[in-house]
């Protein structure tokens, strides 16, 4: 038996202030996952609040904005890919498409804390 606890959260999904943070299609080329991992790494960071479950989805819209789902997805993978040992591993922390990706990701992440935080 499922049974419903807590409060409408209609209210905050029409409401004008989301309509605003939010811009339609902002983050609509970004896998729902991405974008949950993305808020929950954010949240883990910046405190298991409200104020911060809402500043890290304000966040990833804005990066969403700015950068292109593949251009997130190189920049990503490549800062995984950096965290291992090795020789090999240079590769991913020093080539020039590494370096521009990450520069990139960067950027947007600024911008994204400007607008958000």
């Amino acid at each position: 038996m499922l049974r419903y606890v807590g409060f409408s959260i209609l209210p905050l999904l029409f409401s004008p202030a989301t309509v605003l943070a939010n811009p339609a299609g902002a983050a609509g080329d970004y896998p729902t996952a991405t974008i949950v991992d993305y808020v929950l790494g954010c949240m883990q960071t910046n405190g298991q609040t409200r104020q911060a479950l809402e500043s890290c989805s304000c966040s990833i819209d804005v990066i969403a904005s700015i950068l292109p789902y593949d251009h997130y997805e190189r920049a990503e993978t490549f800062k995984s890919l950096s965290l291992t040992t090795g020789e090999n591993a240079g590769l991913f922390r020093e080539s020039a498409p590494a370096k521009a990706a990450r520069t990139e990701l960067k950027q947007a992440q600024a911008e994204a804390d400007v607008r958000c935080f």
